[in-house]
């Protein structure tokens, strides 16, 4: 279909025959428009709730995971069984990386548990931002979703965070990115973004490349001032991200009550 061939070339233009982009390309698998039973979506691979028109900054309502008394954060999660054990094995080990570096605890759902996040080959990758309630889906597409730094760049969508190039501040710091493509600015719009006292991040794994939705082969972002800067390459959380994830969920302050 159209869809599917326009989405082969974003494919292609954010891999741009290099290692190492891969996992910015699988950002870019999603096809234009939401699928049966899927969400529309904002940004590529932000799921829009249908009562809400625009991508929740997760700023305006209570859209973090509830802490316990010891001070971890648990979050249940359940694998769908179509995926193989080498396949799962990705998921799992992008689950298990914010263990060792935040109070993130995710762990297999149990029952009782009343909100879990739902990892599904849904059609592309994508997810919430933020804690929805229930069972809240993240979709990793078994073609072109399976990749360590994808698997944590949608974790991190759950968890409360957006793109790097949507920051609140990007225009105020002194490294940052123009968008000169005037129809693909919407993809760019600046929001109330949880920055968390952090600085602009070109090495972010939510830092989409130069390329991104690019419709003609130029690049949709431009960093400045020197705009020879990499970015957009990241295989994994950048030391900022894990910064800001610990600061949002204020994991080195003591423990409070769970909800």
């Amino acid at each position: 279909s159209e869809h599917r061939r326009v989405n082969c070339l974003l494919l292609l233009l954010c891999r741009g025959g290099r290692e190492g982009r891969d996992v910015q390309g699988a950002f870019f698998v999603n096809k234009i428009g939401p699928g049966v039973d899927e969400p529309p979506l904002a940004e590529g691979d932000i799921a829009v709730r249908t009562d809400n028109k625009n991508a929740d900054p997760c700023t305006s309502r209570g859209c973090l995971w509830n802490k316990w008394t010891d001070g971890k954060v648990y979050i249940p999660y359940y694998i769908a069984n179509h995926y193989s054990s080498r396949e799962r094995d990705i998921i799992v080990r992008g689950l298990e990386s914010f263990s060792g570096v935040s109070c993130i605890r995710f762990r297999p759902y149990q029952n009782g548990d009343y909100e879990w996040l739902s990892i599904e080959s849904g059609d592309g990758c994508w997810s919430y931002v933020g804690r929805q309630g229930g069972s809240q889906t993240v979709s990793l597409s078994r073609q072109g979703c399976l990749y360590h730094g994808t698997v944590q760049h949608e974790l991190l969508h759950a968890l409360g965070f957006n793109h790097e190039q949507t920051r609140s501040d990007r225009d105020t710091q002194q490294h940052n990115v123009s968008v000169p493509s005037a129809d693909m600015k919407y993809n760019f719009n600046k929001i109330a973004t949880l920055n968390q006292g952090t600085s602009y991040d070109y090495g972010s794994v939510m830092q989409y490349h130069r390329y991104a939705f690019s419709k003609n082969g130029l690049p949709t972002m431009v960093p400045i001032p020197n705009n020879n800067v990499s970015f957009g390459e990241a295989t994994q959380m950048s030391r900022n991200d894990i910064d800001r994830l610990n600061r949002l969920y204020k994991c080195c302050e003591a423990a409070s009550p769970s909800e």
